[in-house]
């Protein structure tokens, strides 16, 4: 990803902003605005923008003429969100927004929501500070595929989303790609567009595959199919070789294949009708390449070095290791993404804190915690999943959830639960070692379960290893860093 940066000293530049200079502190104002033609919207959503500042002396400090901005932005499951940040690392703008619901026919028209959505945020970014922004990028969920007129980027059929599934297409998949690649999975991009290709009837030759984040970029640049290798890596690029392997480009489908660079790379300058439509943008403003939304969200977290890795405990337990080696094997839904001439290794359990909400209340969780003693082991052994199936470290479809015997006291069944789950990302850990990944040595968390203390001490018991909440954990914070780098 940071392949155009060679120097070690630009890197930690890149990836450890500074800390604000000393005698500075963030003053945050927070503006809620409503845009007009958002009237026409069923469901009207609002942002939250905060502008942050610094004060030296009780005295407002103004921008330089010369002070550049980057601008990230983070296009995730259920709504989007901006960053905007200076070379050193510091916030001075940022708000989010949900989707608008707009329909088509019988369902959401996801393409017009997302391109609704770029637009306020693009609206929201302060006016003062738009001359500011130097460059651009943003990163959408892994696997999101759209289907366009190669001519006019309108999509052509509804999106395929992130989670969705084509199982009708995983035969032929499977039966051209090597065993266990990171495609053979039905919610592969390339199991969408192979189910796509088989099952549509229209004329294929004016048509092109983009991902979520290259489409969005798409609108603000102009140049129509360029991607970059985290986005193209589940329709089967090859990261290591830094082309389509030959098995893929023998397919008549190929010929939908987009153009694909490292993220963060300067693509063209920001088009003048958004200029127009946005004023105060500067025509210097250059956009680059994007990322995937975990991909971004790694890079937030600043671990940059091999055996440091990033543990995200949202509704269900995911881990990225930086390692020198790749690993895949989908057995265990386990791939690589390129980081320079590293790998992020990814792996996610069906174990998290969906299990904790299903049992316990925000206002339980936080006052029986507090009873917990993190550095006594807990005798209960569970498995916690919310459902039937398991994937990584174990790939049992069939594993039942473990959560009995329940003792009576709540104080103990969280504990069981809370090390049960840290076990759990022992083990992950653990096969990541065994296939071959770098050893960690230290963990980054992030999500909601990064909040909890004592589970965090639990988990570093468990683990052996330290354990600390990571600084940054937005996606559009590592978006901002990837547009800062496509600057440099």
């Amino acid at each position: 990803m940071l392949s155009s940066i060679t120097h070690s000293s630009t890197l930690s530049i890149l990836l450890y902003p500074l800390s604000p200079k000393p005698g500075c502190c963030s003053s945050r104002k927070l503006n809620v605005r409503t845009h007009p033609w958002e009237k026409s919207v069923e469901k009207s959503v609002k942002l939250r923008t905060m502008v942050v500042g610094c004060k030296i002396d009780n005295q407002e400090m103004g921008f330089q003429a010369s002070e550049r901005l980057y601008l990230g932005m983070d296009f995730g499951t259920s709504g989007a969100r901006y960053a905007l940040i200076d070379k050193q690392g510091t916030i001075h703008a940022e708000g989010k927004r949900e989707y608008p619901n707009y329909m088509k026919e019988d369902s959401l028209d996801w393409a017009l929501s997302w391109k609704t959505t770029l637009f306020s945020l693009l609206e929201d970014v302060p006016v003062h500070l738009r001359p500011l922004v130097s460059s651009i990028s943003l990163d959408g969920t892994s696997a999101t595929t759209l289907i366009i007129d190669s001519k006019t980027g309108e999509p052509l059929a509804r999106p395929y989303l992130y989670n969705e599934s084509c199982p009708d297409a995983l035969p032929l998949v499977k039966s051209i790609a090597p065993i266990n690649h990171t495609v053979c999975s039905g919610s592969s991009t390339l199991c969408k567009l192979v189910s796509w290709w088989n099952n549509d009837d229209s004329d294929k030759k004016s048509t092109m595959l983009l991902h979520q984040a290259d489409w969005l970029l798409w609108l603000l640049h102009g140049q129509l199919g360029v991607s970059d290798y985290n986005n193209a890596l589940k329709v089967g690029y090859d990261p290591e070789a830094d082309s389509y392997p030959d098995w893929l480009l023998s397919q008549p489908y190929a010929q939908l294949l987009p153009t694909v660079k490292a993220p963060g790379t300067s693509i063209g300058h920001l088009k003048g009708d958004i200029r127009t439509q946005f004023a105060g943008f500067s025509e210097d403003c250059i956009v680059c390449t994007g990322t995937t939304d975990s991909i971004a969200a790694f890079l937030a977290a600043r671990a940059t070095k091999p055996g440091k890795a990033v543990t995200s405990l949202g509704s269900t337990l995911a881990i990225k290791l930086l390692s020198t080696t790749r690993i895949e094997d989908a057995r265990y839904g386990v791939y690589s993404h390129r980081l320079d001439d590293k790998w992020l290794v990814g792996g996610a359990s069906n174990t998290g804190g969906a299990v904790l909400k299903e049992n316990f209340s925000d206002e339980q969780l936080e006052k029986l915690s507090e009873h917990i003693n993190p550095m006594e082991a807990s005798p209960l052994d569970y498995y916690p999943l919310k459902s039937v199936g398991e994937r990584f470290p174990v790939a049992n479809l069939k594993m039942e959830p473990r959560l009995h015997p329940r003792p009576e006291s709540d104080v103990e069944y969280l504990h069981g639960i809370l090390e049960s789950i840290a076990r759990i990302e022992a083990k992950a850990y653990m096969l990541l070692k065994d296939l071959g990944a770098t050893q960690v040595d230290e963990v980054f968390t992030a999500g909601g379960g990064a909040k909890n203390d004592k589970w965090t001490k639990i988990r570093e018991r468990v683990l052996g290893l330290p354990v600390s909440r990571a600084t940054q954990t937005e996606a559009a914070y590592g978006a901002a860093l990837l547009a800062l780098k496509g600057f440099q």
